[in-house]
């Protein structure tokens, strides 16, 4: 009794100490901290991964087990264990995946201890194939029940099952027709248009991401009678009663199918209790149900009824709910105890039935051990007066018939002086009024006691303000302004004491100092909502505005001031409720008003034509989540309603603002529509015409839907830091209509991606985002956002991974190594930077790099480049670099923040390239056979100049060379005389520098060997002008090399020099200047130029003057006379091309025997120049008549028998004559189209147009 009497207490002190988080740099047995599923699943196409990664100081050693027997990793060359871990890695590229199933099991140890893993079940998923048996056809009498079996072979995991049709297309399902669980397709009854040939099963199978088909199954409705109409009666289950056994957390579904004429309605019910509300689904048409999260509430009769209208069938299920071992409590937790200390290991678990739990230490059965320290009692493990020994890991596994747990807890028993985890001088940030904690995560073995002090440390912070949490936290229920400071924790145990300060700041809350107001516009005017707001100066703040709840319209009429909202040319759809929303770091504050547009003129007159409004709207089958609405259609007005659009108002949330529901077929006058809750609902009804709509009939009555909790949570989940030390989760808020209820929230969860990391939560309202501050940099976090409202809360929201803020990289990149590729390109390299001190996403890295100096020295760039190589790079390539220079780099790595330090700077040497061109070459002393020439050394001379070659040749006046003569020179001459030249000839000269690598580009000049009185002063001569209508034309002669040539025009009377206009020449010898106004003088010069624009030869100015009015020649063209005299001429013209068509298609009064006259020869006659002189208006090639062929104008040949015949001329019995005997129509043949135009009896001339046509037919 004594002892049991000591369980509180140990309780008690056990839960304090298994608080604590052993730091790493501390002695400690093995922890797990990932492992691989029990059921693992693999896929047989990719290597092998089996996970086992644990901690422990010192770092803990591997092994495996395989189906219970060691497993020796060196005697697999397929098998791997990772460095430093171990996982496994197994190689499937020479032994196929199946061999290496079985059962796996992972033991950490240390000189403290040893921890395993749960036993890993291997297994390889599967996707085998469908047999490929022939199917006969289903032949079936209409409103009889059909199933088509499926039957897909069994696969790991289970496969998917789906119909479609041989187009890949989904077969429609409903309540008459719908798959069954096992994947059966069951048919209610069929009907005639369910007759076809390809109804195919499929089966996908997840683990290997195929797809298996079924061979198609045809169906084939007779023809004849159908079935007598009957009461339902169930195909599956085919009993009346039936038990069900399902676990405690999985999902319970029972399956109800029924047959019968008609289709009857499947409806479900649970005795002496109600169905559990956000956890239960009826799908397939009501014909499952579906309950998730099984609890032993569960456990019960139900009951499915299957009714039509000749009566009800009913199958009830026995359930019950058994339970796999589950934790009342959590795991065992790890426990730090001190010599001597007293403490106590908790394996608090349940399940159905009763599991047996079994203890063992270092996987060692404890029962074997003797061992006065430790006694086991059910479900603990209570140690007293510990000792050094008592370190150990403690394994707990529960099992029952349906499965187990496998639990590992350390027992470290240590002596350690207290000290605090929490960051030196971590500030903290409140608002007045609000609640702050202050964190004080401390470690010490005993369990050190922990105290608070303020400024002074006068006395210990308690009392009613403070509350000292076991974790060292001190919170502070509601800080004012006085609370703002610094605060001491001391942690004290019997080796010794440790600090910490830590800083709080009080800000000041956010309220509005002017609200949004309510109001209303007409249309096309503007309006403007102000919002001003007093905040903290130190928080930074940002200012939303939301309509309706959400996001403005993406519209420029939307203008967003810094204390405003205004719209311009307001429109209908513009009214609502606008919102003002202030966030600042830590608090926000919200107002809102409504904007009511009305109308400037009044409204359109209803069109008669347009249909009348529905009426008599009605409401019927009233449920939770639905209702069908009826109406009677108005007048069509001889035009048949295509459909009908439901509109609803929601006069909870929005009232006045009808909404879009669905639209219903023209031949419908009901609707079964799906509600959302908490809803006011009032629906009205448009119908539509070829016309256009109707006007909305009257409102229904009010629907009101209950509150429920949510159906879905919020999207667009994300983390991202905007500060090293913080993290901003942000979401897309629910609508009203979403949210199912009032007190709509978010429930924000999250927590640091390491081992042993808690759930952190806390509810955030009327914003969208939530700042997590104090966190570390660039940590990856686990974030769940969860919609709650006053009901419950939404389904469990799915994990996303964010990360806190970057910082600017704290380490440089080392190893720094060049490679010098040529002169003028290096490949750069160094080692990057580890993950951990990027602190943010890396973005690559820029080398900064500049040149000192060439190494002749009198190149000082010092312009420093940066070449930017993105990713994780490791070198890159400076391109462009100067021959024979000295350059200096360094590195840095950069994030999403910022730069990195930089690495230290190195320096290269890039090797000599071959030089530039000489500076100048200049041409002196000519004197009748030779010339001097001088030159500057190259700019760029890249390297050390070897020497220079010089060439030089003859040029005569067309341009020709002459033979090339070639003169080394030594690289400290600077001038050279060439004697023995030719007089009065033009030489052109080539001068290059040279290195050890080459030589470089040449420099070019050219000189004529003459005297000085001879020689002409630039290399233009006979430069002359003449003026014409067009321009004045300027002409010269020039045997200069310099290919930029220009004339050059100033008018007299300018007073700048720099006014001299341009044409360039491009070779030629001549040029025309356009653009002189008459009546002034202009000079004129021809210019060469050399390389740099500079000009290097001109002639002298000729002056040439532009006479102030030159005389033209008339242009007969454009006087009147002639243009009358051209279009007489037409009109004469178009008048006998008239004349000649009419009388060549004149349709009668002329005797026959005056056409006989006329084509005694039966070749087809070509029509006479004297007959028409207008020939060429004729159809193209292809629509001739072959010759000795008449081709009529309605495109028949007639036979050529006798050209004599009147039955020829008026096709066979149908005749037409004239008074006087002539036929009508053409001689080839009777004309449709005339007959046509004009009638059977018409004698009037055809019109011109009429002649065009017949002629082209004739043609």
């Amino acid at each position: 009794m004594k002892g049991r009497r000591m369980v509180p207490l140990l309780l008690l002190l056990g839960q304090l100490v298994a608080a604590l988080e052993v730091p790493l740099d501390l002695p400690q047995p093995p922890t797990i901290t990932s492992q691989s599923p029990k059921d693992h699943i693999i896929d047989p196409r990719e290597n092998i991964e089996i996970k086992c990664e644990a901690k422990g100081n010192p770092d803990p050693s591997f092994s495996w087990t395989r189906d219970g027997a060691h497993f020796k990793i060196e005697e697999h060359p397929n098998v791997n264990m990772r460095p430093n871990s171990g996982t496994l890695e197994v190689d499937i590229t020479k032994r196929r995946a199946e061999s290496f199933e079985g059962v796996y099991q992972c033991t950490a140890e240390n000189k403290h201890g040893k921890a395993v893993s749960d036993n890993i079940v291997v297994r390889q998923s599967r996707s085998p194939l469908w047999s490929k048996e022939r199917l006969k056809p289903r032949v079936v009498q209409e409103g009889v029940s059909l199933v088509l079996p499926c039957e897909p072979p069994a696969g790991l995991p289970p496969p998917l099952i789906f119909w479609m049709d041989n187009n890949f297309q989904k077969l429609p399902q409903s309540t008459r027709v719908s798959q069954s669980l096992n994947g059966d397709l069951y048919f209610s009854n069929v009907r005639r248009e369910d007759s076809r040939n390809d109804y195919i099963c499929y089966a996908r199978f997840p683990g290997t991401q195929t797809i298996q088909q079924k061979q198609p199954i045809t169906v084939k409705v007779l023809n004849q009678a159908p079935a007598d109409e009957r009461m339902p009666s169930f195909l599956i289950p085919k009993d009346r009663h039936s038990s069900k056994v399902v676990l405690r957390g999985h999902k319970l579904d029972m399956e109800c199918i029924a047959e019968g004429r008609p289709t009857p309605e499947i409806s479900w019910t649970k005795d002496g209790s109600v169905l559990p509300a956000g956890r239960t689904s009826f799908l397939q048409f009501n014909k499952t149900l579906q309950i998730d999260d099984v609890s032993d509430s569960e456990e019960g009769v139900y009951r499915c009824t299957a009714t039509n209208k000749f009566g009800s069938v009913h199958h009830t299920f026995h359930v019950t709910v058994k339970a796999a071992p589950y934790w009342i409590s959590g795991p065992p937790s790890n426990l730090v105890l001190s010599p001597g200390e007293n403490g106590m290991l908790t394996c608090r678990a349940s399940g159905k039935p009763k599991p047996l739990i079994r203890w063992t230490k270092n996987v060692m059965p404890i029962e074997s051990l003797e061992d006065d320290t430790m006694k086991v009692e059910d479900d603990m493990i209570i140690f007293r007066d510990v000792k050094t020994s008592n370190s150990a890991v403690y394994q707990c596994n529960v099992s029952n018939e349906f499965g187990y747990l496998l639990a590992n807890a350390f027992v470290n028993v240590l002596s350690e002086p207290p000290r605090v985890l929490t960051p030196v001088n971590k500030k903290y940030e409140v608002i007045r009024n609000h609640r702050a904690m202050l964190d004080c995560s401390f470690f010490g073995s005993p369990i050190p006691n922990i105290t608070w002090f303020k400024d002074s440390r006068s006395s210990t912070l308690d009392g009613d303000s403070y509350a000292l949490h076991d974790n060292g936290t001190l919170e502070i229920r509601i800080s004012r302004p006085r609370d703002s400071g610094k605060y001491t924790c001391v942690a004290r145990n019997i080796l010794g004491i440790f600090e910490n300060h830590v800083f709080l700041e009080v800000k000041e809350p956010t309220h509005f100092l002017k609200q949004p107001e309510y109001q209303v516009i007409k249309r096309g005017r503007s309006v403007t909502f102000e919002c001003k707001v007093k905040h903290d100066s130190s928080l930074t703040a940002t200012m939303t505005w939301l309509k309706d709840d959400e996001e403005l319209p993406d519209d420029d009429r939307f203008v967003v001031g810094a204390e405003s909202l205004t719209i311009t040319n307001v429109v209908d759809s513009d009214a609502g409720m606008y919102t003002c929303i202030m966030n600042t770091t830590l608090d926000h504050v919200s107002a809102s008003a409504e904007l009511t547009v009305v109308d400037t003129t009044p409204a359109p007159a209803v069109v008669d034509e347009r249909p009348d409004p529905p009426t008599d709207l009605e409401l019927t089958d009233q449920t939770k989540r639905s209702v069908v609405l009826t109406w009677i259609p108005g007048n069509e007005y001889n035009s048949h309603i295509k459909n009908f659009l439901i509109q609803y108002e929601d006069s909870l949330h929005h009232r006045g603002h009808w909404h879009n529901l669905t639209h219903v077929p023209g031949t419908k006058t009901s609707a079964h529509l799906k509600l959302s809750p908490h809803v006011h609902y009032t629906f009205r009804v448009l119908a539509l015409n070829d016309v256009g709509w109707s006007q909305p009939s009257n409102p229904s009555q009010m629907y009101k839907t209950d509150p429920a909790a949510p159906d879905e949570n919020p999207t667009g989940v994300q983390g991202l830091g905007t500060e090293p030390n913080n993290l901003i989760i942000s979401w897309k808020p629910l609508t009203k209509l979403q949210s199912n209820g009032p007190g709509l929230h978010y429930k924000v969860m999250y927590r640091e991606k390491k081992p042993g990391s808690e759930w952190i939560t806390t509810n955030v309202a009327n914003n969208s985002r939530f700042v997590v501050s104090g966190t570390s940099t660039f940590a990856p976090y686990e974030l769940k956002v969860q919609a709650v409202n006053n009901y419950g809360e939404g389904p469990e929201p799915a994990v996303v991974i964010g990360y806190s803020g970057e910082d600017v990289p704290k380490s440089a990149p080392t190893g720094l190594r060049t490679v010098v590729r040529n002169s003028t390109m290096a490949e750069v390299g160094w080692k990057t930077v580890s993950d951990d001190s990027i602190r943010g996403f890396l973005k690559g890295y820029k080398v900064h790099y500049w040149r000192d100096h060439g190494v002749h020295r009198h190149h000082l760039d010092h312009v420093e480049k940066i070449l930017t190589f993105s990713g994780n790079r490791s070198h890159g390539i400076l391109p462009g670099l100067h021959p024979f220079s000295d350059y200096s780099f360094y590195v840095k790595v950069f994030n999403g923040r910022g730069e990195g330090p930089p690495s230290i700077t190195k320096h290269f040497r890039t090797p000599e390239g071959v030089p530039g061109p000489p500076t100048s070459l200049v041409v002196s002393n000519p004197n009748l056979d030779s010339l001097t020439l001088k030159w500057s050394p190259p700019y760029d001379p890249n390297g050390h100049i070897t020497g220079y070659t010089l060439k030089y040749q003859p040029v005569n006046n067309s341009n020709e060379l002459g033979e090339e003569e070639v003169l080394a020179l030594a690289a400290n001459e600077t001038s050279v005389t060439l004697p023995n030249l030719q007089y009065s000839t033009r030489y052109r000269f080539y001068l290059n520098a040279k290195t050890k690598i080459g030589a470089g580009p040449a420099i070019t000049q050219e000189a004529v060997i003459m005297v000085d009185e001879e020689r002409p002063a630039s290399p233009f001569a006979n430069v002359s002008s003449s003026v014409g209508d067009d321009g004045a034309l300027i002409s010269w002669e020039y045997w200069g090399s310099e290919k930029n040539v220009y004339v050059e025009y100033i008018a007299n009377n300018s007073e700048s020099e720099e006014e001299w206009q341009k044409e360039l020449v491009n070779g030629s010898q001549n040029v025309k200047l356009k653009g002189l106004k008459g009546g002034l003088s202009y000079r004129v010069r021809v210019v060469a130029y050399g390389h740099h624009d500079q000009p290097l030869h001109s002639s002298d100015e000729l002056v040439v003057t532009v006479p102030a009015m030159v005389s033209r020649q008339v242009d007969i063209a454009t006087q009147g006379w002639f243009i009358g005299l051209m279009c007489a001429i037409a009109l004469l013209i178009l008048i006998l091309l008239i004349i000649c068509f009419i009388q060549r298609n004149k349709g009668g009064k002329y005797p026959v025997k005056e056409k006989e006259d006329a084509h005694t020869d039966p070749e087809f006659q070509p029509m006479r120049d004297d007959d028409c002189p207008f020939g060429e208006y004729s159809d193209s090639e292809d629509h001739k008549p072959l010759k000795g062929s008449r081709t009529p104008s309605n495109g028949t040949v007639k036979r050529d028998d006798s050209d004599d015949s009147l039955v020829d001329y008026s096709e066979g019995g149908d005749r037409q004559f004239n008074e006087d005997g002539s036929f009508i129509g053409q001689y080839s043949g009777k004309s449709i189209s005339r007959e046509t135009a004009e009638g059977p009896q018409s004698s009037e001339a055809p019109s011109p147009i009429n002649a065009i046509n017949s002629l082209n037919s004739f043609v």
